[in-house]
């Protein structure tokens, strides 16, 4: 089994951020701390890991330096009343609802409490933080609320943005932000992550890895879903195209039903889209792409049809079965 990962709020130990953290660190020693910092890169390469880490510092927990240059005693109060969700100054924003569940987006309700928040004097810290994760997630509506507190910076606020795909956001609201890039630290290392938190086989770790881009945060994810026999499903669809077992693929249709059907249902899409990709660029490499366009016709539609079948809440069964179809006339 792999350990389950942890929301960031509970995560103690980060790796590979020395640099950021120290440039953080800088920026307070000089008094220079900025008042909006967008944290960019990958998914799962711990940018909301560093949010709470750097937001516990503010707050004013005692600084651990085992567990790094931005480490917090697990045992401070402080430390507590962020992960209990009850410090009264601090703000997080993010799809995860109170009961646990993703909403699409991030609320505008939610977005526009921020200023509310920030024209408040600390209630009991040195300042005031929010924590965006991921501002990717807002809407145009949200957006527009978050950069009216980016526009009108709190004398005593600190507003941290997780973002993987900055070029989305709003150009006004990346420029009033201080930028600090993460990068992923490679397949090799995040094999060993894995390895040395779950019981996963080395090649287990390493498809993992690959699958991740070499983001542990997200391989850790990943390993947790199922991703393997996601894979190894996917595989099996491939490997026997036009001839596929209906009996299989009727327990497979039956398995996307509720909030954990959607997880293993997006997981065989990307799957299937990736492996079919490697196929093709293997076969284009090799000069032996006879059939190519409908390969990628195919690539295409799986990589739409999952947030067609959400938007307009098609039955995912329904669309497995279009996508079916479609990979048996890719390969007669």
């Amino acid at each position: 089994m792999s350990a389950e990962p942890v929301h960031p709020r509970d995560a103690f130990a980060l790796e590979g951020a020395q640099a950021q953290e120290q440039a953080f660190l800088d920026a307070i020693d000089r008094g220079r701390l900025h008042h909006a910092w967008l944290l960019t890169g990958p998914e799962g390469v711990g940018k909301a890991t560093f949010a709470f880490r750097a937001a516990r510092r503010l707050l004013g927990a005692a600084p651990d330096p085992a567990n790094g240059l931005l480490g917090s005693l697990a045992s401070d109060p402080v430390v507590r009343q962020v992960s209990a969700r009850s410090h009264p100054d601090l703000m997080v924003l993010e799809r995860l609802g109170e009961d646990g569940k993703l909403r699409k987006v991030i609320p505008v309700d939610e977005a526009r409490r921020l200023p509310e928040f920030f024209s408040q004097t600390p209630a009991t810290a040195p300042y005031r933080v929010a924590i965006i994760d991921a501002a990717d997630d807002l809407n145009v509506n949200s957006a527009n609320a978050i950069l009216k507190t980016l526009e009108e910076p709190p004398p005593r606020g600190v507003i941290f943005l997780v973002s993987h795909a900055p070029g989305r956001l709003l150009p006004t609201i990346r420029s009033r932000c201080r930028r600090l890039a993460f990068t992923a630290p490679g397949e090799a290392l995040t094999t060993d992550f894995l390895t040395t938190r779950s019981d996963l086989t080395a090649d287990q770790a390493a498809r993992l890895a690959r699958m991740a881009g070499g983001a542990p945060g997200l391989a850790l994810r990943l390993a947790a879903a199922d991703a393997l026999g996601a894979d190894d499903a996917a595989h099996e669809i491939l490997r026997n195209l036009p001839r596929l077992d209906e009996a299989a693929l009727l327990h497979l249709a039956d398995s996307f039903r509720g909030a954990e059907g959607q997880v293993r249902f997006d997981l065989l899409f990307d799957r299937l889209a990736a492996q079919i990709r490697a196929m093709a660029v293997g076969q284009a490499m090799a000069g032996t792409g006879e059939g190519l366009d409908r390969w990628v016709l195919a690539w295409e539609r799986l990589r739409v049809l999952p947030d067609q079948a959400e938007g307009l809440n098609l039955d995912r069964a329904d669309a497995f079965w279009t996508a079916l179809r479609e990979l048996r006339a890719a390969a007669a």
